[in-house]
């Protein structure tokens, strides 16, 4: 049961059943197509499709200049990004000049670089998400937090490795790292005297003709590029890297990827085949089904997958064991597409229901609110925010829900739907949770939970006080002034705001949170507490002494 709602922004990994062979786009992943984009869930897909030596692009949907999209049209493609880092180390290790074993820190002589146990971080074990860095970095703060990563420079890069701490050996576990490939990407393209950009296009797009992708805009691929949107449908900006390039800075269309996916699958020969088997290559296990080789991942069926998300985009890119079928999918919206991908695949992969948002009268969704018992200690709490319904299980970020129908709502992410029951009197009394199963859960009375804190007003001079930066052993928490409320946003995190509940005393409606300041003598604020999950963590103000 506590898996239920978490790892909302993860793959869709259980899949079961014989593998498929048949040509084209499945009809039921056709079918799936049309109806999130009639449903706005989508704005555009395009899917590129590998079926023995053919291949064709097919799309679904309309721009924002009202036309179809093609297989020109470019796509950010995030994280798949990581497989061409990949496939840049697999050529340096095949050639002879490293190792997986090399050091990182070989490649980077005027940076220190973290070890643990006498252990060193080696190319392989960041290759294969073991290196033993965090996801992302704690002195990630974002200048503009819809471009988040276009700051983050060699300079913020070294400083953090110079002072972390590995919480664990190298290549003790895996823990996926935007981080870590980040890094890798720097370091292979700093032992060559170039950059990250430069190194890709070189050793991965010229070879493969890939002439519509890079990780800048040519004009060619400005004039041809998709508008992102987020998870709400509205425009997102596009994503720009500095040092972090190699985790996700790739923007590519369909028929460019069909020529990497096609290289990767062996179905056109390619200078680069040797080093795409050796990147493959399953390396170490993820989780109960799944296999991790350099960046790539390989299911129990045999599927060899990577996804990819940004800001304002979702792509797919993956191929059957037999290397004889292969698919890409592009979006231009933030809605996970990876079902898509491994339905193109596999005839038993599920395949999530399309819902269409419907426009419920706003008081009405005042019947939803509360807090729901899905299993002991484990709680599904229902709330407002300005622009609709969150919902948030105990020890998660909360999620927009949003209505399809009276009493029925969906959300964007991992397949979840939820039915709300009312009693004889109309009462909304509880709920269903459709994921995985169906999980009911009644509804508490208002005098069977302890009181939640109440957001009292503040203007914006008294909230100036607590403007400032803390520092926690995790990440800086940079609290702002937007206008009349506050904000927090820890490092690597989206910024959400903060409520005052009276004195010093504030809480997040997003996550199950709260924060206490303190002040020192001088009655000016000095520390925060963050009160999260059983823990009070305590942070200094870095600028108390200004």
């Amino acid at each position: 049961m506590r898996s239920l709602l978490k790892g909302l922004i993860a793959a869709a990994l259980c899949l079961g059943g014989a593998m498929v062979h048949a040509a084209g786009l499945p009809e039921r992943v056709q079918k799936a197509a049309l109806d999130r984009i009639a449903a706005g869930a989508s704005q555009t897909l395009v899917f590129g499709i590998v079926d023995g030596d053919r291949s064709e692009v097919k799309v679904f949907g309309r721009l924002a200049d009202g036309k179809a999209p093609d297989g020109d049209t470019v796509y950010e493609i995030g994280s798949i990004t990581k497989t061409f880092t990949a496939t840049l180390l697999a050529q340096q290790v095949k050639s002879g000049r490293l190792s997986l074993e090399t050091p990182v820190a070989e490649l980077l002589g005027d940076a220190r670089i973290p070890s643990r146990s006498g252990k060193e971080i080696t190319l392989g074990s960041i290759a294969t998400q073991s290196s033993g860095l965090p996801r992302m970095p704690n002195n990630f703060t974002q200048a503009d937090p819809g471009n988040p990563y276009a700051d983050y420079d060699a300079a913020k890069l070294k400083a953090f490795l110079a002072g972390y701490e590995l919480p664990r050996d190298p290549g003790a576990a895996y823990e996926y790292s935007n981080l870590g490939f980040g890094l890798l990407g720097y370091a292979l393209a700093q032992s060559v005297h170039t950059s990250y950009g430069a190194l890709v296009e070189d050793g991965v797009l010229k070879p493969l003709g890939m002439g519509m992708s890079g990780t800048a805009f040519t004009d060619a691929m400005r004039a041809h590029l998709a508008l992102g949107h987020d998870d709400n449908g509205k425009p997102a900006k596009n994503w720009d890297f500095d040092a972090l390039a190699g985790a996700g800075a790739l923007r590519s269309t369909a028929n460019d990827m069909l020529r990497y996916v096609r290289a990767n699958m062996g179905v056109d020969p390619s200078p680069l085949s040797e080093a795409m088997r050796f990147a493959q290559e399953p390396r170490r296990d993820m989780g109960k089904i799944m296999r991790v080789g350099l960046a790539w991942i390989t299911n129990d069926k045999g599927i060899v997958w990577h996804n990819g998300g940004t800001g304002g985009y979702r792509s797919f890119a993956g191929f059957s064991a037999d290397r004889r079928h292969g698919v890409v999918v592009l979006s231009d919206s933030a809605v996970d597409v990876d079902d898509l991908g491994f339905a193109t695949l596999d005839p038993d992969a599920p395949l999530r229901t399309s819902f269409k948002v419907a426009a419920l009268p706003d008081a009405s969704l005042d019947d939803y609110v509360g807090t729901y018992k899905l299993a002991d200690n484990f709680l599904l709490k229902i709330f407002r925010m300005p622009d609709g319904l969150r919902a948030r299980a105990t020890g998660q970020l909360a999620i927009p829900i949003f209505p399809t129908a009276p009493n029925e709502f969906f959300a964007k992410v991992a397949g979840i739907s939820i039915s709300f029951t009312r009693d004889a009197a109309g009462a909304v009394n509880g709920l269903v949770l459709h994921q995985n199963g169906e999980h009911p859960a009644a509804k508490f009375a208002a005098n069977e939970l302890p009181p939640e804190p109440k957001e009292v007003a503040r203007d914006a001079a008294a909230l100036g006080d607590y403007v400032g930066k803390y520092q926690f052993r995790f990440g800086v928490l940079d609290v702002a002034l937007k206008g009349d409320h506050l904000e927090a946003q820890l490092t690597g995190q989206t910024a959400f705001p903060i409520y005052a509940s009276g004195g010093d005393e504030f809480f997040y409606k997003i996550v199950d949170a709260r924060l206490s300041f303190e002040r020192n003598g001088e009655k000016k604020i000095a520390a925060v507490v963050l009160h999260q999950n059983g823990r009070d963590m305590r942070a200094a103000r870095l600028d108390a002494a200004q």
